[in-house]
C-alpha cells in the first residue's frame, strides 16, 4: 500500500531509525514523533493513515496518547513496548489500540503487522454493490462508510473492534467462538490469543453501553453472538 503515511513516535531515536527504515523500504511514508504530546499535535495536523505508538514515553505516555486518540481521531494505532507482558498486551488493546509489538522485535514483522492493519482499514473502500448494511435491534454497521450506529448514534470503533462486530453481526443468532473469530477476524496471519478476542469483545460492549445498549451476549464455555435485546 505505497502512498501511506507512517507515524512513528518513541523517544528512542535508534528505533525510530530502525522503524522508518523498514517502512521506507516497503514504500510508506513516514513522519516522526519524540514524545507523546508531538505525537498528538502531528495526528492532528498530519492526520496520518496509522500511528507506531511507544508505550514508555515522556510527555503523555503511549497508553494516555491512545486514550485522547479515541475522542479526537480514528486513526488505527499499534502498540510498541518493551514490556513483554500478556496483562500489558491486554491494556493496550482494551484502550483502543489495533495491535501490539513487543520489543525486541523483528522489522519485517512490524511491517507485515502494519500492512494487516492497513489492509482490514482499507476494507472500506471496496465498492459493496448489494446490501452495504448489516441491522440487528437498533445497530446498524455500514461498510461504505465504516461507520456503526445505535439509535441513529455514531459508535466509534478501531478497525479490529469494527472487524468483530461485522462478523457477529453477519450471522447475529449464531454463536461463535474464540477461534473461529480469531481466524476470521485476523486474516492476515496476525497470531493473537482468546483473551486478545475477550479484551476486543469487552472494548466494543464498553463503548456501547455508554450509547446506551449492550448488543453482545455471552455464552459462556463457548464465544459470543449479538444480544436478542441490546438494550
Amino acid at each position: 500500500m505505497p502512498g501511506k503515511t507512517i507515524l512513528v513516535a518513541d523517544d528512542d531515536a535508534h528505533i525510530r531509525d530502525v522503524v522508518c527504515f523498514a517502512l521506507k523500504k516497503a514504500g510508506y511514508e513516514t513522519v516522526e514523533a519524540k514524545n507523546g504530546r508531538q505525537a498528538l499535535d502531528l495526528v492532528e495536523s498530519l492526520t496520518p493513515d496509522l500511528l507506531i505508538l511507544d508505550i514508555l514515553m515522556p510527555e503523555l505516555d503511549g497508553t494516555e496518547v491512545c486514550r485522547q486518540l479515541q475522542i479526537r481521531s480514528v486513526v488505527p494505532v499499534i502498540f510498541l513496548s518493551s514490556l513483554d507482558d500478556e496483562i500489558e498486551k491486554i491494556v493496550g488493546l482494551e484502550i483502543g489500540a489495533d495491535d501490539y509489538i513487543a520489543k525486541p522485535f523483528s522489522p519485517r514483522e512490524l511491517v507485515a503487522r502494519v500492512k494487516a492493519v492497513l489492509r482490514r482499514l482499507d476494507r472500506k473502500n471496496i465498492p459493496r454493490e448489494v446490501h452495504p448494511d448489516l441491522q440487528w435491534n437498533g445497530l446498524r454497521l455500514n461498510r461504505e462508510r465504516f461507520e456503526v450506529t445505535f439509535d441513529n448514534r455514531l459508535v466509534a470503533l478501531t478497525v479490529t473492534e469494527f472487524d468483530l462486530l461485522e462478523i457477529l453481526m453477519s450471522a447475529p443468532v449464531r454463536v461463535f467462538n474464540r477461534d473461529q473469530l480469531m481466524n476470521m477476524g485476523y486474516r492476515d496471519g496476525t497470531v493473537v490469543t482468546d483473551r486478545t478476542i475477550d479484551s476486543h469483545i469487552r472494548k466494543i460492549r464498553q463503548k456501547f453501553r455508554a450509547a446506551g445498549c449492550d448488543p453482545i451476549e455471552t455464552v459462556r464455555g463457548i464465544g459470543y453472538r449479538m444480544a436478542d435485546r441490546t438494550i
